[in-house]
């Protein structure tokens, strides 16, 4: 996931260009643009399965939202998806979960389901059941391979197993029962033709349990590297280790925005470079916020859904950066308030006034103070969501 700078080199060159011919506002622009664009990359995923296996529920746990939130997939005990339907994510609409109608109903026949549906836009399947993976599973699945493209076998329900399990025998083990219908799964569906099959154990009210970070693991792996961002960022905060990927999804972005900021500073216009930075920083903060689930919707959904309080979540954050309006000016109070980058926008600023070397210093100087700026919001919104995270588990926080 490195996002190195010189992968931005045609930006860093546009930018460059307008500022040259004077045109400010177009290498502002340029930049905004780019920020809002460079995660905006399509992923399209679809969740199929028979009806009553769970696929609605999935797809509103797996975008982090309620089933009676606004756009929440309409959930039931009878078949409530009778054509493709689009879920995007609430916070990137750019990824889009599209639950199909169950497979092999009276309504979508298994032979005439893949036509229907229009199999080739999806860049993945997810085949989800509650039970066995039956004939139709099958059929799907080998479609799907036949358009060359991956699929992946979802089991879920696996809570109520769990407990029927729990209830029904007193030497109740959970790793064995697991281990029991895992094997069960993979036994039935090498029976019915299907070779090395991964299945994947979920509770869609409990994905930090079981296998669901085995799933979106497998899913980072296999998917191009272009759109391995576009599903970390869309997933819940569900484990340390998905919190400690964005951030390093991040951090490998910071030295191309360092490097823009520096690009700007090499216009000699006094406050250009300060005013630049601030607009880009304000974009890329709300990245941080956003993908750690540090707005306030976010939180109050994971009060709702833990049952924690949310005052109790609110206690444990620190950055002034989280639940807030992320804007130029609290941007400003806080850089202010950090003595070494106010001492760089300085510096950066008065540099430009040494003849010969003043604009080159400028543009050190400013490269430094962005990144610098940028790791310690950064840092200290990532130390917020592993508190909240814990938090929201009853686990002893360790920061």
């Amino acid at each position: 996931m490195d996002d190195s700078f010189d992968s931005h080199s045609e930006e860093i060159k546009e930018c460059k260009e307008a500022l040259m011919n004077n045109d400010h506002a177009a290498a502002a622009a340029k930049i905004q643009e780019y920020l809002e664009n460079e995660d905006n990359v399509p992923l399209n995923i679809a969740i199929t399965g028979e009806c009553g296996s769970g696929k609605s529920t999935f797809v509103n746990a797996i975008r982090g939202i309620d089933h009676d939130d606004d756009g929440a997939a309409p959930t039931g005990c009878v078949e409530t998806t009778m054509e493709v339907t689009a879920y995007p994510h609430p916070k990137y609409p750019k990824v889009t979960f599209w639950e199909l109608p169950g497979i092999g109903t009276t309504n979508f026949p298994a032979d005439q389901y893949m036509k229907h549906v229009k199999f080739e836009r999806f860049d993945f399947f997810i085949i989800i059941s509650a039970d066995r993976f039956r004939e139709n599973y099958v059929k799907l699945a080998q479609e799907i391979q036949k358009m060359k493209k991956k699929f992946y076998f979802v089991r879920s329900k696996i809570d109520h197993n769990i407990q029927d399990e729990k209830r029904s025998k007193k030497n109740f083990n959970a790793e064995t029962t697991l281990t029991r219908i895992r094997d069960d799964c993979i036994q039935g569906l090498q029976q019915q033709g299907i070779e090395a099959p991964q299945v994947f154990l979920v509770s869609s009210f409990d994905l930090h349990l079981y296998d669901f970070s085995l799933l979106h693991e497998t899913l980072e792996r296999e998917l191009p590297a272009h759109k391995r961002n576009a599903l970390l960022f869309t997933m819940p905060n569900i484990n340390r280790e998905i919190i400690i990927k964005k951030k390093k999804a991040f951090q490998a972005k910071i030295k191309y925005y360092a490097g823009l900021s520096a690009t700007v500073a090499g216009v000699p216009v006094p406050g250009l470079s300060t005013t630049v930075d601030l607009g880009m920083m304000v974009t890329v903060v709300l990245k941080y916020v956003l993908a750690f689930g540090l707005d306030k919707p976010s939180l109050q959904r994971l009060a709702d859904s833990t049952g924690v309080p949310y005052e109790n979540l609110f206690a444990v954050i620190k950055s002034p950066l989280a639940l807030e309006k992320i804007t130029v000016d609290l941007l400003l109070k806080l850089i202010t308030q950090m003595t070494v980058t106010g001492v760089l926008l300085a510096a950066e600023e008065g540099s430009r006034f040494i003849p010969l070397f003043g604009i080159p210093i400028a543009m050190a100087l400013s490269f430094t103070a962005t990144y610098k700026t940028l790791s310690v919001f950064l840092n200290s919104l990532a130390e917020d969501a592993q508190r909240v995270f814990e938090k929201s588990l009853g686990l002893e926080t360790s920061m």
